[in-house]
């Protein structure tokens, strides 16, 4: 279905003196210039609340545009955005990015803008001639972490490669409910659920997945771990902890429907628990081989300060 969709932006003062298609070619390179100019001559492009109809016109810096194009929204997923990134490291090839919880990915239904591909289009424009903007692997939108993005095509192709070949590390740290006994494995295929499409779901016909998990610390009622990715299947640590009774904690998809899980377990901590409404996971370490140098790097990034907190107060209620 057809609907209206509005880009607003303000022309920078480094467009001074270019015609308007000239500039908008600039700041939206995912839209071609014919595309643009037609959008002008059909009235879709407002200057400073006007009617915009001269593709010549010159501009000079401060204007506002407001653009209404009459499409499918999916078609304007690739505008870039001024939106701020956490950028861990930066370099002619590879940008790796510390993404914060509540950012989608990539855009999709009912997220088609506000994603962190439009936020690398602003931070490089160029990255519009790479597919899906270099973007290689994801984060949920709710989990937080380090990935990585590939600024050439030869670089995304390399980094597919190491991903297709299970040799990019990734560890997560991750509160789950219940009492770890030891560290172990979850082997099990992973595929979509058969009666929920949405859910992905630990299935005989799905595809191979492993995670490893290590005990880290335990509280009253529920365990710090952190989990290595042997594969990278769609909310892969979600299910697969889910399948052997350690959903994780503040988790709305996968998360224990009823109260057994929470018995025994102080009211106080219950509380802690019930207030996390995302899930408690959060990508800490990502090591893999830079596609140019060829020589193995690796990242880290903090707990974001509201896991922080809550292991905070998880520790304080434990020495209480």
């Amino acid at each position: 279905m057809l609907k209206e969709t509005e880009i607003k932006l303000v022309i920078p003062q480094d467009c001074a003196g270019l015609r308007l298609d000239q500039a908008l070619a600039r700041l939206l390179p995912a839209f071609s210039r014919s595309r643009l100019q037609a959008w002008i001559a059909d009235d879709q492009v407002t200057l400073d609340g006007h009617a915009a109809t001269d593709t010549k016109q010159k501009i000079w810096g401060g204007e506002k545009i407001c653009i209404t194009p009459q499409t499918d929204p999916a078609t304007l997923a690739y505008v870039a955005e001024n939106i701020a990134l956490d950028i861990v490291y930066e370099d002619d090839t590879i940008i790796v990015i510390n993404k914060p919880a509540g950012l989608v990915v990539h855009p999709g239904s009912g997220n088609w803008q506000g994603t962190m591909l439009n936020a690398l289009l602003h931070h490089a424009p160029e990255l519009a001639a790479v597919p899906r903007a270099g973007i290689v692997h994801r984060l949920d939108k709710n989990t937080s972490g380090l990935l990585v993005v590939a600024k050439t095509i030869p670089a995304q192709t390399h980094l597919v490669r190491q991903l297709q070949a299970h040799t990019v590390k990734r560890d997560y740290l991750t509160l789950v409910m219940g009492n770890v006994a030891r560290d172990g494995m979850v082997d099990a295929p992973i595929g979509r659920h058969p009666t929920q499409r949405v859910k992905m779901a630990v299935v005989e016909s799905g595809k191979e997945a492993r995670t490893r998990y290590h005990i880290l610390e335990h509280y009253s009622g529920c365990t710090l771990l952190r989990c290595s990715l042997e594969t990278g299947r769609t909310h892969q640590i979600r299910v697969h902890l889910q399948s052997v009774g350690h959903a994780l904690v503040g988790d709305q998809v996968y998360g224990a429907r009823s109260g057994a899980t929470l018995k025994g377990i102080p009211v106080e901590t219950v509380k802690l628990l019930a207030q996390f409404e995302r899930q408690a996971l959060h990508a800490e370490r990502l090591s893999l081989m830079h596609p140019r140098s060829g020589k193995i790097m690796t990242w880290e990034a903090p707990l974001p300060d509201d896991m922080q907190q809550l292991l905070d107060a998880l520790r304080a209620a434990k020495r209480a």
